[in-house]
């Protein structure tokens, strides 16, 4: 005979998951996401002691860290996230996009000198012969979105050349070459105007390869004699002076953000 079939339980109260903890980062790491400093400068102030973790002095940058829990402080006073800056330069020639050089030479941040800003750090580069638009900011989120390879933001350029392009010229410019292993391209290249022996061209690019533009001309034996770049994105030069910078207004800080996600 078979056994009566035993009723099914009545439902428990429901399970929740359990709660998520915030990721854990390393404390130079930490230091750095909250806008206070480089992660190389913030290793630094931990190597000399100056950081300590839930009370006691922390010596390893790698240290792991979840803010929701931790308290770190620095010099004593509980660490926060700094304000957040975004700013572009009108970069000349002769300097060097780094916060210090082997060789001694000037780099970008004695233009911003005195400025009394808090740490902010270049988004992108221009080589010491470049000159132009270039961005600083101590979000290294947005920063990230917009020097993403996977980004694709246009970065526009006015490049004077030592020579006069014939349509030739510019057509095989437009397809690239391949240097070193890597193939080079230009999103796009026209002529904006012509001297008797020079002539200035605008190019596009939507990567940030090392040095592309006078690579991709020097396969063509093209020497370049100024090289500026104007606009990133949407975000023009304009009539900023040369050596002078300005912070980026909510709405350009918002458009270049929704640029390098739409991308």
């Amino acid at each position: 005979m078979r056994a009566p079939r035993r009723p099914f339980p009545p439902p428990g109260p429901s399970r929740s998951a359990p709660a998520r903890r915030a990721p854990r980062h390393g404390l130079a790491r930490v230091l750095s996401k909250l806008g206070l400093a480089s992660r190389t400068q913030a290793a630094a102030w931990i190597a000399a002691g100056r950081v300590a973790l839930n009370g006691r002095i922390a010596r390893d940058p790698e240290t792991p860290v979840d803010l929701a829990r931790d308290r770190v402080t620095l010099d004593g006073a509980p660490v926060g996230a700094a304000e957040r800056v975004y700013l572009m330069l009108n970069k000349p020639r002769g300097y060097v996009t780094t916060a210090a050089d082997e060789r001694g030479r000037d780099t970008v941040y004695v233009l911003l000198g005195g400025s009394g800003l808090p740490w902010v750090a270049p988004v992108g580069r221009l080589d010491q012969a470049s000159e132009g638009l270039l961005l600083f900011s101590n979000d290294s989120a947005w920063a990230a979105a917009i020097t993403a390879p996977e980004s694709h933001v246009d970065k526009t350029y006015h490049v004077q050349i030592d020579r006069l392009p014939g349509a030739a010229l510019l057509e095989a410019l437009r397809a690239g070459v391949v240097a070193d292993g890597e193939h080079l391209a230009l999103k796009a290249v026209r002529e904006l105007r012509r001297g008797d022996k020079t002539a200035w061209l605008e190019i596009v690019l939507d990567e940030g390869r090392n040095r592309q533009i006078r690579r991709v001309l020097a396969a063509f034996g093209i020497g370049v004699l100024r090289l500026v770049r104007v606009a990133i994105g949407e975000l023009e030069l304009g009539p900023l002076a040369k050596g002078a910078w300005r912070r980026l207004s909510p709405d350009e800080v918002a458009r270049l953000g929704r640029r390098s996600r739409a991308s």
